[in-house]
């Protein structure tokens, strides 16, 4: 069909369909029948822009619903939870007409500071992939196309347009790449959009290794390539590399570069059409399923209040001074969030919202409470009369609640956050009401960790993170035990921003930022050099309790198995509650260096009160495997791993050791500077390294352990400068040598 289509357009024509009509709209052929379609800004809700429109969230957009952020609905651990949303997404783009969700945005939790942080999952990779994976499959489920993003290394707002990601290849196989690559196999994305910036030095719009080698030659992607808007530098190029659509339009500038490109021999023609053949694919997955669907917006935001309530953490509850009592009259809600709740971020996730609710209006459902503002949520400035009225009424209330937060000229798409500080004037609040009343509970609303200076001075945390339109109802509904909290972290809470492993490298400097810090984000490296946090990464409390019990894994299992783990859970408190059971690996062959501990699976399950429940997760080769430079390959050695299971990557219930059975090794790739202690811990090498060095070295062997320690250290070729041999006798040495490495 699209062969037929294609044969019939004009060169000019078919350089026309690779780039948009306008902001939002990819461009039509009429002659042909071929509509344009339209796509929108997500991932939270639609931001559909029909007169002036932005990439910023600068200009009007139609009212719709705002669903709770990233940042917080990761927190759920929940795939059901999260596909359920997509759905209702994917229903609200058919009643739009929107073809294509721009949305979910997977980027790692690389630092605190990036300014678009709440948009994105997780530090971990797997969870975000599992989570990106769960919302693509719910809002394809209605036809309408997603556009994971932003592939990739896109950690940062600085210099984002033109800055150089500078990561290894290992980094970006196992932190990196794996939430684009989860998603990708298990959904199937109908788009990818690339990122604005360089990865390596080459922009990721014209980086064929990423958008055709990684993304379609391994992960096996069928859809088309898009860019960020504005994220093109070499239209030519990225067309070559992979890069199938422009956005937005660009004037006809680069439609004319690729008709020059094609004419003059520079680009084939059959790359052109393969991209056309691409996005037309796409383009009629959605027209051919187009549906009538009603965008109820009252219904969808009862979907988002639920969906909040599941979000929220509870990161305190000293005295269990939570669930607050309805009987109780003399409760104090203090700072103007509680009135005016920060819901979403800046920038092209921000929706115009259908309609807003907050915990002040909201928990009159339950009782009475009194307000004081306390501070203006959008500035940083102490205002006297505020907090003396804030104080006043708090030294005769029963408790005190403080709804603090980052204001949203704080974090935001564009620029990075400077800190990692609360606004000074709501530390200072908190301060001086803990002085006065021990009785204080702290409700948060930001998209990404702060420092908490008080943090011992207070009896409850509640983090409620951007929680979309609906933050008001979710948030009374876990103050007052309507909701049980069961939210955890998908980030760490780091105690202070100079404990973050990229500290000494964020942002960069002179458009290069190196990820000198390896694999080691987040939890994997606060567990690794076992650095106290404040919150760890899967944290979060209950008002029940739960406990673990019978683990059961295969003991023997082979790299080729599917390796089933299962664990019982029980609710051992007096209501019904919902646990996050996590899995992590620990890898102890030292193959290589790896984390103390990954997270490899996880599970929700909601228990009634004395109700166990058996869990099970599933591990693959994967779940074992590091990324080999050497061998362009993950590698699974066979020895021992620890199978940990438990409520946090702090807290582990239960553990089990296994001996993974596998016959995969690392490879050795032996020259004239490997040197005689590598040999020696090598099985294979062992005898002949001990033959070279009687023959060669005779010398330096001897009982002396600092002879033994240099010789060690020595390369194959020292045989020539410490020993008898010679250059031939080198050549001969490495031909024994890797006989029975390859044997």
């Amino acid at each position: 069909m699209y062969c037929e289509i294609i044969k019939k357009m004009t060169l000019e024509e078919k350089a026309s369909l690779c780039s948009g009509k306008d902001f939002w709209n990819t461009k039509p052929i009429e002659r042909l029948g071929i509509p344009s379609v339209m796509v929108s800004d997500g991932p939270h809700g639609l931001r559909k822009q029909e007169t002036e429109a932005d990439h910023l969230g600068l200009h009007e957009s139609i009212e719709a619903v705002c669903f709770p952020a990233a940042c917080a609905t990761a927190c759920t651990f929940d795939r059901e939870l999260i596909q359920e949303m997509g759905e209702v997404l994917g229903k609200e783009c058919q009643a739009e007409n929107i073809s294509v969700l721009l949305g979910p945005a997977v980027n790692i939790k690389r630092s605190p500071l990036c300014g678009r942080n709440f948009e994105y999952f997780s530090e971990d990779p797997y969870l975000a992939g599992e989570m990106a994976a769960a919302y693509i499959q719910g809002v394809q489920s209605q036809n309408i196309g997603t556009s994971i993003k932003h592939f990739a290394a896109n950690n940062q707002e600085h210099e984002r347009m033109s800055g150089s990601s500078e990561v290894d290849e290992r980094t970006l196989r196992e932190i990196y790449f794996p939430a684009f690559e989860i998603a990708v196999k298990k959904a199937q994305p109908w788009t990818v959009m690339c990122s604005y910036n360089r990865v390596n030095g080459v922009y990721a719009s014209e980086n064929k290794k990423l958008l055709t080698d990684v993304l379609r030659d391994e992960w096996g992607f069928e859809g088309y390539v898009m860019s960020d808007w504005g994220a093109v530098n070499n239209r030519v190029l990225g067309l070559e590399a992979g890069l199938e659509l422009e956005m937005p339009a660009s004037g006809a500038e680069n439609d004319k570069a690729i008709v020059e490109a094609v004419q003059n021999g520079t680009l084939s023609e059959d790359v052109l059409d393969k991209a056309v053949e691409r996005i037309l694919k796409i383009l009629y997955k959605y027209v051919d399923n187009k549906k009538e669907e009603v965008f109820n917006r009252e219904n969808d935001h009862k979907r988002a209040a639920d969906i909040a309530k599941r979000s929220i953490v509870l990161l305190k509850n000293e005295n269990n001074i939570l669930p607050l009592s309805g009987d109780d009259s003399n409760i104090l809600f203090v700072g103007e969030f509680a009135e005016k709740p920060r819901y979403q971020g800046g920038g092209s996730s921000n929706v115009k919202i259908h309609k807003l609710s907050n915990a002040l209006e909201e928990s009159a459902k339950f009782v009475t409470v009194s307000y004081a503002k306390g501070f203006d949520s959008v500035n940083d400035s102490i205002d006297e009369n505020l907090m003396t009225e804030a104080i006043d009424k708090a030294k005769s209330a029963s408790v005190v609640v403080v709804f603090a937060g980052l204001p949203d000229s704080f974090e935001s798409e564009g620029y990075d956050r400077k800190h990692m500080r609360l606004p000074e004037c709501q530390n200072k609040l908190i301060e001086e009401i803990s002085k006065i009343n021990s009785n204080v509970v702290v409700v948060l609303h930001n998209g990404s960790p702060v420092e908490l200076p008080w943090v011992n001075k207070v009896s409850g945390i509640v983090e409620v993170y951007l929680g979309g339109e609906a933050v008001g109802e979710a948030t009374a509904s876990v103050l007052f035990g309507d909701t049980n909290p069961s939210g955890k972290l998908a980030e760490t809470f780091p105690i202070r921003l100079e404990d973050t492993p990229c500290y000494l490298n964020f942002p960069g400097a002179n458009q290069k930022v190196y990820y000198r810090e390896g694999i080691f984000v987040g939890y994997r490296h606060y567990d690794s050099i076992k650095r106290e946090v404040l919150f760890p990464f899967g944290y979060g409390l209950s008002y029940t309790t739960f406990e673990y019990s019978n683990l059961c894994i295969d003991k023997n299992p082979s790299v080729t198995d599917i390796i089933e783990v299962s664990v019982d859970v029980k609710n051992t408190g007096s209501i019904l509650g919902r646990e996050v059971v996590q899995l992590y690996v620990s890898d102890k062959t030292n193959a290589t260096i790896r984390p103390e501990k990954e997270l490899k699976g996880f599970e929700s399950v909601e228990l009634k009160p004395s109700e166990t429940k058996t869990v099970t997760m599933k591990l693959d080769k994967r779940s074992f495997a590091w990324y080999s430079e050497d061998a362009s390959d993950w590698i699974a050695k066979g020895g021992e791993y620890v199978i940990h299971v438990g409520s946090s990557s702090a807290d582990i219930r239960l553990a089990e050791t296994i001996q993974l059975i596998s016959d995969e090794d690392v490879p050795f790739l032996i020259d004239a500077n490997t040197t005689f202690g590598q040999l020696l811990e090598n099985k294979k090498t062992r005898e002949v390294a001990n033959q070279i060095m009687v023959t060669y070295m005779k010398g330096m062997i001897n009982d002396n352990l600092i002879f033994q320690a240099i010789l060690k250290q020595l390369p194959l070729r020292s045989i020539c400068s410490f020993g008898s041999g010679s250059s031939s006798d080198i050549e001969y040495s490495l031909e024994c040598l890797k006989k029975v490495v390859t044997k």
